[in-house]
């Protein structure tokens, strides 16, 4: 083999390693590039995060505190030592959009809006119904969800719907709007109050009152759960459900507002209330 030939193919194989070099080369930026931009882009979540925790002020600093009463299935009730529900699902939502954590404070149904507006919890969440009352006293985020109020009565009830409860003893949970609406449409004496709604249901079974007024969704509940029972087909009343917040704290109710936008536009509301509903 010439020494010409020899120098040829040296150059040859001298160009095939330069080629080679640069692609590693090249390759090895993208690589970096890549880990650049993914390290980026969690640090823009966790940036983002930390910006939405920094931009409402809350109780207790990092946390979102919720109050509620978890005797209201499907939307807050007690699993064992946990408590789980629509609402609480929703408002460990609300709460990751805004970078804390959900701190759950159990209580009666009528201490809740005194828990927010003293400033012991950050917002209300109960399967509460809007109401011209309760705006004197919280502001409301925008609606979440909508339900009916059902009447529950024995199977044997001649009680056929709402016109037939007058004169009758209905069972409500304190401080519901079943009781608002109940003590205005037939009189304080027609309303026995109870501090939860199961006990309602459990004196509807003993003959202690005629009908039990309660949320559809827990009304189903009830009447898979006990024997002897059903809910009328004609609703009671309509409502619709919302978060309380502490009156004029604008912003916290905005950055709520916000983040139940989000979650209904990614389709996590409904995918929420599928999880605890069910369909007959």
């Amino acid at each position: 083999m010439s020494k010409r030939k020899n120098d040829s193919i040296g150059e040859g194989i001298e160009m095939k390693m330069k080629k080679f070099a640069v692609a590693a080369a090249i390759a090895m930026m993208g690589m970096s590039l890549m880990a650049c931009g993914g390290k980026k882009t969690a640090e823009s979540a966790a940036e983002s995060k930390a910006e939405g925790a920094a931009s409402v002020k809350t109780v207790s600093a990092g946390k979102l505190i919720m109050a509620t009463n978890a005797e209201f299935p499907p939307y807050e009730y007690h699993e064992g030592n946990e408590i789980k529900g629509i609402d609480v699902e929703i408002c460990r939502a609300v709460a990751e959009k805004l970078g804390l954590e959900l701190q759950i404070e159990d209580v009666a149904f009528d201490a809740i809006i005194p828990e927010v507006a003293s400033g012991k919890a950050d917002l209300a969440a109960a399967g509460m119904t809007v109401t011209e009352d309760r705006k004197q006293n919280m502001d409301f985020s925008d609606t979440y969800a909508t339900s009916i109020q059902l009447i529950l009565v024995q199977e044997n009830s001649s009680i056929a719907g709402k016109e037939d409860l007058s004169g009758k003893k209905i069972g409500v949970q304190l401080g519901t709007t079943s009781d608002l609406f109940s003590t205005e449409d037939f009189g304080e004496d027609s309303v026995v109050r109870y501090s939860k709604s199961m006990e309602a249901v459990q004196a509807l079974t003993q003959g202690k009152i005629d009908a039990v007024i309660v949320d559809s969704q827990t009304a189903k509940e009830f009447v898979n759960e006990v024997k002897g029972i059903k809910a009328l087909d004609s609703s009671y009343s309509d409502e619709a459900y919302a978060i309380g917040v502490k009156k004029g704290n604008t912003e916290l109710l905005n950055a709520v507002n916000a983040a139940l936008a989000e979650l209904k536009s990614e389709g996590k509301l409904d995918e929420i209330a599928a999880k605890y509903t069910k369909t007959e």
